[in-house]
């Protein structure tokens, strides 16, 4: 074997650097069919593009991929632009991808179908969500471009229709990169304030990538975080915003935003009146009707059906009171009867009685009932007691049964 003899990274970085000086393959576009599709925990993107005949490995490093707008997903066709080279340590080319755009659809408008259907899913549009706008605002917060048309138009209507409605600008910002940050921050830092009725939130028209600020996420959980209620005024009447869909009410524009919740202050005034003449009509009606029921109990009361009701109630309360009385009596008579009949069995069963017929109770000296002589000793002490009198007495002799 002759010929010098190179090792596996020198020939694969040989070939890298053919890929590299190669003019076509540093700055080429490749339209195809993602599949493999891995988002790495750094941001790095891995995928396949593939056709009906070939496939290639692409990656998309963190930095560029982090400006994508869109999620990418298999199946999905795009075209990528980026450069082929080879990756030395496995010896496979890759296509290094800079940039990637949805074949259709623009990448704006697939991000922004791709977050209403996720945001929708999250119950974020539900009506039952929604807050009401209050009919009569004292203090609306307008977060917009404080220079923009938008904040004109609605300080110059609120003057129109009612100047005693408060208007609170909150400065934010309405395009660029950190127009998203700053909305939702606005909307966060007046539910903290407390002091306004109603939130509008607006800009003038645009293209999609103008207003994109307003279909940013952040901007949506901001929106259906807060409190207060709010009005999405953004674009023209055909601009649709994912801060319309999550908003608690859409006006087609900031103009629209303001006549929504702005009543005109003759209207108010009408209104107070209406609603005075309607009170007053609804008084005189129920006064009508209670004065004409009252006459109708009094004529009643005073008529002879009322009387003649009257007496036949008396007679018969009057009947049960005889009742009553009549009962009590004959129940009380019984009681005294049982009472006197109870007192003699008593008085029959009373020991004094047996004492009347001639009888004598005897006890010893602690009062105790004697039965009988057996428990007596000689000497011993006794009460002997009569009808009338009692006697102490000493035992003498004690005699049995059949001594007596």
């Amino acid at each position: 074997m002759k010929g010098r003899i190179y090792t596996v990274s020198q020939i694969n970085s040989y070939v890298r650097r053919l890929f590299e000086r190669d003019a076509f393959l540093s700055d080429v576009f490749v339209q195809g069919e993602i599949s493999n599709f891995k988002l790495h925990g750094s941001g790095h993107i891995y995928f396949t593009l593939k056709d009906k005949n070939a496939q290639i490995s692409c990656v998309m490093f963190s930095s560029y991929g982090a400006g994508l707008k869109f999620l990418p997903e298999n199946g999905m066709k795009v075209t990528v632009f980026g450069g082929l080279s080879l990756y030395e340590k496995t010896g496979q080319y890759q296509l290094y991808v800079r940039i990637m755009e949805p074949d259709g659809t623009g990448a704006l408008y697939l991000a922004f179908e791709q977050l209403k259907e996720k945001l929708r899913k999250k119950g974020y549009f539900e009506e039952s969500h929604k807050k009401p706008i209050p009919e009569y605002p004292e203090t609306i917060a307008v977060l917009t471009s404080p220079t923009g048309a938008a904040v004109r138009d609605i300080i110059s209507i609120a003057g129109r229709r009612d100047p005693s409605v408060e208007i609170v600008v909150v400065p934010v910002l309405v395009q660029g990169e950190l127009a998203a940050e700053s909305i939702a921050t606005a909307i966060e830092d007046v539910n903290l304030w407390r002091g306004c009725d109603l939130i509008i939130l607006g800009r003038g028209g645009g293209s999609i990538e103008d207003l994109w600020a307003f279909n940013e996420e952040k901007v949506a959980r901001a929106i259906y975080s807060s409190r207060i209620p709010i009005i999405s005024a953004v674009g023209h009447e055909t601009d649709y915003t994912i801060a319309d869909f999550t908003a608690d009410l859409r006006a087609a524009t900031p103009s629209a935003a303001a006549e929504i919740a702005i009543k005109p202050r003759m209207s108010s005034i009408d209104r107070v009146k209406g609603c005075h003449t309607a009170l007053d009509r609804i008084m005189t009606d129920k006064l009508s009707e209670l004065k004409d029921r009252l006459c109708a109990s009094a004529d009643y009361f005073a008529s002879d059906i009322m009387l003649n009701m009257i007496f036949d109630r008396e007679m018969y309360i009057s009947g049960l009171s005889d009742r009553l009385v009549s009962g009590m009596e004959n129940r009380t008579e019984r009681l005294a009867a049982r009472l006197e009949k109870a007192r003699a069995l008593l008085d029959s069963l009373s020991p004094l009685k047996v004492l009347e017929r001639g009888y004598a109770l005897v006890t010893d000296k602690s009062g105790e009932p004697v039965s009988s002589a057996k428990g007596l000793d000689r000497g011993e002490d006794i009460l002997i007691r009569f009808k009338d009198s009692a006697a102490l007495a000493v035992v003498g002799e004690i005699y049995g049964e059949k001594d007596i």
